[in-house]
């Protein structure tokens, strides 16, 4: 038997105390961004001191 047999077919139970987060916010947990800011621009002008 596995760890969740018993509640992995249960149906969802949305809480009545909780208003719903809207989509554009809950969106913008899941962009990307940038782990090393300011890499690129370091990388691009080391390439173009070498030029």
């Amino acid at each position: 038997m596995g760890k969740y047999d018993e509640i992995i077919d249960l149906p969802y139970q949305k809480n009545p105390n909780r208003i719903p987060m809207p989509i554009e916010n809950r969106a913008a947990q899941f962009a990307p961004f940038a782990a090393l800011a300011g890499h690129e621009d370091a990388i691009k002008k080391v390439e173009d001191s070498h030029q």
